[in-house]
């Protein structure tokens, strides 16, 4: 029961804290955690079949997809700042 209390409180400091965050690769890692947490929970309320389906989707392929997506932002910003750069040069 505390476990379980404690897992719940995580999960909601967790949340806000994904909220209130600026930095995207924090947030990323936090939701990764929030994911395994939510698993976890599933499993001790004896709901395989729901802790299997999030440790897949919110853990695995959610998370996947934030750092494909927050790589490729990165690129992106990169080849604009480059651009400028050679606006400038250039004129």
């Amino acid at each position: 029961m505390l476990i379980e209390i404690l897992l719940l409180t995580f999960m909601i400091v967790a949340a806000l804290a994904i909220c209130i965050t600026k930095q995207l690769l924090a947030s990323i890692i936090i939701f990764t955690s929030y994911s395994i947490v939510m698993s976890t929970l599933w499993i001790m309320l004896a709901a395989p079949d729901l802790a299997l389906t999030e440790a897949a989707v919110g853990t695995g392929i959610s998370s996947l997809l934030f750092f494909v997506v927050l790589r490729r932002i990165n690129v992106m910003e990169d080849e604009h700042r480059e651009e400028k750069e050679r606006r400038k040069n250039a004129g």
